[in-house]
């Protein structure tokens, strides 16, 4: 009974990190399209467009686990709140940094934020970094320096819209993990969409542009995507431990470099391939510590 015990949970991290690869390649297809709307309209449209889709998701799924009235039943309401607009304006920098940077480099200076988290949690949530980490934490921001390169090349103001958006995006992690001590996981999605939702339609409407069959099919498949993927990520981590999933979510760069090169004609540079790899090593260590500290 015990083996075949061990057989079943190891199919099971399988699985999960299987649909995390799948969910990676289907969020790189979405960045893609997402690019390929705001060269023609206003990112606050094409954001708040897409959040209409994760929106959907969230309360579908939150309406199958709890009565709503129920999940907005917060502990911590204004954290709640806080969490849902740093992730709407993560949103938003992301979509202004496709204007102008070609997505590959927009998923390397991404991939900084869970070094980013390790440090916003020492101050929000009181967590001790030793030497090891904060060496690691540093050597993630060599390589971010690296592939921004200031003072080398000119830093646009889409390089900047996408440090903010993984800044933005590491606080709202460090929030959760704040929020998760008090309030369920279907309380923190249920704020997460409803926040969004009437923020990035709050803004998005003043910049609204009518669209044609063509873009609207492209607009319904970005929808798809949104909740083909937060779907994955939801059934991943119900088979799979976060720590074992995580390190595969970095599989987004070689991803994306893949669709820029064919989709865009986009090609990287040697330099910001070795600061991707080192930011991407130093964030594997940083997790393999977080998972032995919790083990």
């Amino acid at each position: 009974m015990t083996i075949s015990a061990d057989f079943s949970r190891t199919d099971q991290i399988g699985r999960g990190i299987f649909l995390t690869i799948f969910c990676v390649l289907v969020f790189g297809v979405q960045d893609a399209l997402f690019k390929l709307m705001v060269q023609d309209y206003s990112p606050f449209q094409v954001a708040m467009m897409r959040y209409w889709g994760f929106a959907l998701f969230a309360l579908w799924l939150v309406s199958r686990q709890a009565p709503l009235r129920k999940a907005f039943q917060s502990k911590t309401p204004k954290w709640q709140i806080a969490r849902g607009v740093f992730l709407i304006a993560d949103i938003w920098c992301f979509a202004f940094g496709l204007v102008s940077v070609g997505i590959a480099e927009a998923q390397a200076i991404a991939s900084i934020y869970p070094l980013l988290v390790t440090l916003i949690a020492i101050p929000v949530l009181g967590e001790k970094v030793g030497p090891f980490r904060f060496f690691a934490v540093g050597a993630g921001l060599i390589g971010t320096l690296i592939i921004v390169r200031p003072g080398m090349v000119p830093v646009g103001t889409g390089t900047m819209f996408l440090l903010a958006s993984a800044a933005l995006y590491a606080v709202y992690i460090v929030i959760t993990r704040k929020v998760t001590r008090v309030d369920s996981a279907s309380t923190s999605m249920l704020y997460t969409a409803v926040v969004g939702l009437v923020l990035s339609s709050a803004v998005g409407v003043f910049f609204w542009q009518p669209m044609g069959w063509w873009h609207l099919a492209i607009i319904v498949t970005i929808m798809g995507t949104t909740i083909a993927g937060h779907g994955l990520m939801t059934y991943a981590l119900k088979m799979a431990p976060a720590s074992v999933i995580q390190p595969f979510n970095y599989l987004a760069i070689p991803w994306a470099i893949c669709i820029g090169y064919f989709a865009f004609g986009e090609h990287i540079d040697p330099l910001t391939l070795v600061g991707a790899a080192i930011v991407v090593g130093a964030g594997l260590v940083v997790m393999a510590r977080e998972s032995m500290k919790r083990s």
